[in-house]
């Protein structure tokens, strides 16, 4: 796939961002079209068909949360990726938790930008057709036969750190919550400092440098990533 066969649809309010987006996206050779509102974004999702939505939480008509609920709740599986203020940890997580692929806050770079997309339309293709073993820089993970290896040697991770990077690789480059992430691992444990001495002992084993890690990043206020090369 092309950029140019790659349709954005681009859902903001804000005459400035939506020109920015739209100049800056065309020059990655991206087919855009624009929405002001809800209304319209409803209808140019059902009559441009595009792959991937950029969408501000703020809209006018009706709020960004409220129209990913309704799109996700009609089954609308293409890629989403949220643009919010800086401060609105809370609206993150709540977009991230109703099924939003990515954030990315204001302001913003267009080359981060760009690579935030290139991941989720990456990963919404990785969903389709999982494979068995995942691997980035120098970590593989081989999710049928549970083996962790770094620089090609065994990584021996307790039934925990292993279910945490298992999830972590299912959604490998999506921003993961806490609250998922407990959910999944410890079906409704509720307490993030839990989740969070495991990752630290995750890191510890597979991560050249721990405190600088490559591979598990932390969204902070919001949760992990798992960086996908």
């Amino acid at each position: 796939m092309t950029n140019s066969t790659v349709r954005i649809l681009i859902v903001d309010d804000e005459p400035p961002i939506r020109r920015l987006l739209r100049v800056g996206l065309s020059t990655q050779d991206y087919a855009v079209s624009e929405a002001m509102n809800a209304k319209v974004a409803i209808q140019l999702l059902a009559d441009d068909k595009p792959d991937l939505v950029i969408l501000d939480l703020g809209l006018p008509d009706i709020s960004g949360h409220d129209l990913l609920a309704r799109w996700r709740g009609e089954g609308v599986t293409l890629p989403i990726v949220i643009l919010s203020s800086r401060t609105d940890e809370t609206g993150i997580v709540k977009a991230l938790e109703l099924g939003a692929d990515d954030y990315i806050t204001k302001p913003f770079g267009m080359n981060e930008l760009v690579a935030r997309i290139r991941v989720a339309l990456r990963h919404r293709l990785q969903t389709q057709g999982e494979k068995p073993v995942f691997q980035t820089g120098d970590l593989s993970v081989d999710l049928v036969r549970r083996i962790v290896k770094v620089e090609g040697k065994e990584v021996k991770l307790s039934p925990k750190e292993y279910d945490i990077l298992r999830v972590l690789v299912q959604h490998a480059g999506k921003v993961l919550t806490h609250r998922f992430l407990l959910e999944q691992v410890w079906d409704g444990l509720t307490d993030v400092q839990y989740l969070r001495v495991y990752v630290r002992q995750l890191r510890q084993k597979i991560e050249k440098a721990p405190d600088q890690p490559r591979y598990i990043l932390t969204e902070t206020g919001v949760g992990y990533r798992l960086q996908d090369s």
